[in-house]
């Protein structure tokens, strides 16, 4: 098969390009080259700028594809050239969205692919326009549209996300028994997947034709609680998880760009029903957190991208100021048993 990849040397993209290279298919990746590429060699990259949209159009126009994957379709303009581009051109178009493209609190609990599309931020309002243009298109003139919806995708080349956000420092913390900040109780419910899990689906949607048309979950089957994420945390890397809980809403005043996605998505129970893609694309949920943590944070030891949580005195100053408030209150406050 001969795939082209809009993207290629993303954290997902990576792992897709591998697995197809693997099992022989001619894998094209078109990026700016601008980042670090792990991907097999042999990997043919054409270098360009999609923004660019006439060149880009004009440079699709030269070569017919089997399946096109868009990892960097972002803007409803990057959809409208991607159609323009492709129409005729492919067998499958396989769209990379988003579950941020629901509201943070869904009608249910686990989320089925037919959730309404009422996205909080700016990316997850882009992407549902995106997948509107893209499925768009297909009632039109059947153009071959796949929508994957990953949720909490993470993996070797990313790092580990956390209440305030993708700071190495969180696992620095961890691993020296540090106290962790963990929004309100810690009881909402999260669900992370590998990166080769999540690939995986992607490659599967190639494959099916009954795929075209429709929308997917791609996310974790293990749903825990944020208490649990963060002592999978521990027990991967021998640390502690010492946790202390801060309301979501303080955390957001306190640092609005550090807990953006705390308050608009991690505050919400984010779970959601994966037997859609289990059927139709081979997915399947195979590394546990805890596995999968231990490999990515190898990772980013081998490459000395863990930061010294002694030089970032952010968390210490919330967690000290609010132990000393909450012991204010009680003593002013509180009442006898």
């Amino acid at each position: 098969m001969r795939v082209l990849i809009l993207g290629g040397t993303g954290l997902i993209s990576t792992s897709i390009t591998r697995q197809l290279v693997a099992r022989g298919d001619q894998v094209t990746l078109f990026n700016r080259g601008q980042r670090e590429s792990r991907v097999p060699d042999g990997v043919e990259t054409i270098t360009g700028d999609r923004k660019d949209y006439a060149a880009f159009e004009e440079r699709m126009a030269r070569t017919d594809w089997d399946g096109v994957i868009d990892m960097i379709g972002f803007v409803p303009a990057d959809a409208e050239s991607a159609i323009r581009a492709f129409r005729g051109r492919t067998t499958r178009f396989v769209f990379c969205s988003t579950v941020c493209v629901y509201n943070g609190r869904m009608t249910t609990t686990p989320a089925t692919d037919d959730e309404p599309l009422d996205a909080i931020s700016d990316y997850g309002k882009n992407k549902a326009i995106c997948e509107n243009l893209c499925m768009a298109a297909h009632r039109e003139d059947g153009f071959p549209a796949v929508v994957i919806r990953p949720s909490h995708t993470y993996g070797e080349g990313g790092a580990i996300i956390h209440s305030l956000g993708w700071t190495s420092t969180f696992l620095d913390r961890v691993r020296k028994g540090k106290k962790v900040i963990v929004h309100g109780d810690g009881k909402t419910l999260w669900a992370s997947c590998h990166i080769d899990d999540v690939a995986r689906a992607f490659v599967g949607a190639l494959d099916n034709p009954a795929a075209v048309g429709q929308s997917y979950h791609v996310t974790g089957d293990n749903a825990q609680t944020w208490d649990e994420y963060v002592e999978g945390v521990a027990e991967a890397i021998g640390g502690k998880a010492d946790i202390v809980h801060i309301p979501t809403d303080l955390l957001a005043a306190l640092s609005p760009k550090r807990a953006n996605f705390t308050q608009i998505e991690f505050q919400y129970n984010r779970v959601f029903d994966n037997a859609k893609a289990k059927r139709d694309l081979g997915f399947a949920y195979t590394i546990p957190w805890v596995e999968g943590v231990r490999r990515t944070v190898a990772w980013l030891d081998s490459r000395g991208k863990i930061d010294n949580s002694d030089d970032d005195p952010f968390d210490d100053r919330v967690i000290a100021m609010w132990e000393k408030m909450g012991a204010q209150m009680v003593a002013n406050c509180g009442e006898e048993a």
